[in-house]
């Protein structure tokens, strides 16, 4: 009997939605994964998404990121240009990432990471995995009507959640085996939603729902944080977000873990007919035995043979 082949365990990967100011949900996702020992190995994220998902990729844990959320000072991160009719222009943003990350572009982050935003040019989705990782995070964040468009070499860009509301797709080419995906996006609940920013943030949850659930639908678990009617502004309540995020991720533990083991079990399965394929391929080939006969009734002799199908 062979022995079982030895297999790498999944790539965990970690894609982190859209939602503005319900983005803090992400860091009590991320701290109750680490704690029950399932850490990603590569994370993408788009817009509030890709700002949780760039610093976490840079090396913090959980709990720097959660002081880092508590420190935030929600007016360094937003610079209005009045003559560009109020748009918030955004490099307060790039800058503030690029602070907090060490000024490491994308490709030398401590995990493989991705920001998605989306091309106004053409409407098409564009994974950012090198280069200016606050810009990148820009990019992906720019609400249209509240962020000014990011232009990266030739092109304009405005937020990942209008072609990718949850990256599930961009997490795959990172190479990611098993994909978490964390949903804090807005849905049409009838109610009226509070401000520019909600309502823009409810409009582009509307545009992009049926891609998003589309893309959900080829990840293996999704997270959902109760932070529905929170406001896309609302910073006062990033420690209730946050621990939104941990009951979130603990209640779907159970899935995540039996979801993993069969992916675990079907990998082992595959390997194991794999090896004995192989094994079959690199046996001697033995002739075939001689047809018997009145004068030769062993039909083979002494001589190793593999017998004829009749």
């Amino acid at each position: 009997m062979l022995p079982d082949p030895v297999v790498p365990p999944p790539k965990i990967g970690l894609a982190l939605g859209g939602g503005a100011a319900k983005g803090f949900a992400h860091i009590g996702v991320i701290k109750m994964l680490e704690a029950n020992g399932l850490t990603p190995d590569v994370v993408a994220g788009t817009s509030a998404g890709s700002v949780v998902g760039a610093l976490y990729a840079s090396g913090m844990d959980p709990f720097q990121l959660q002081e880092k959320a508590v420190a935030l000072d929600e007016t360094s991160i937003r610079d209005v240009r009045l003559f560009s009719g109020g748009l918030i222009q955004g490099v307060a943003l790039q800058d503030y990432v690029n602070a907090q990350v060490g000024k490491r572009p994308i490709e030398r982050m401590r995990k493989p990471f991705a920001a998605v935003a989306t091309r106004l040019e053409t409407g098409e989705r564009t994974v950012f995995v090198r280069g200016n990782t606050g810009q990148a995070v820009r990019a992906s964040s720019s609400v249209p009507g509240v962020f000014e468009p990011v232009t990266i070499g030739s092109y304009q860009y405005v937020d990942g959640g209008v072609v990718s509301p949850v990256p599930v797709d961009a997490a795959r080419q990172l190479g990611a085996d098993f994909v978490i995906a964390v949903d804090i996006s807005s849905k049409a609940t009838g109610k009226r939603p509070d401000g520019m920013l909600g309502i823009v943030n409810q409009s582009i949850s509307i545009m992009g729902q049926r891609l998003g659930e589309q893309e959900m639908a080829r990840a293996d678990v999704v997270i959902r944080p109760n932070v529905i009617d929170y406001g896309s502004a609302d910073f006062t309540r990033r420690n209730q977000a946050i621990l939104e995020g941990e009951k979130a991720a603990l209640a779907a533990l159970p899935q995540i873990r039996a979801a993993l083991e069969k992916l675990k079990a079907d990998r082992l399965q595959a390997a194991r007919a794999e090896a004995a394929k192989q094994a079959a391929a690199r046996a001697p080939q033995l002739p075939p035995c001689k047809p018997r006969s009145r004068w030769n009734p062993l039909g083979g002799g002494d001589e190793a043979c593999a017998p004829v199908a009749n």
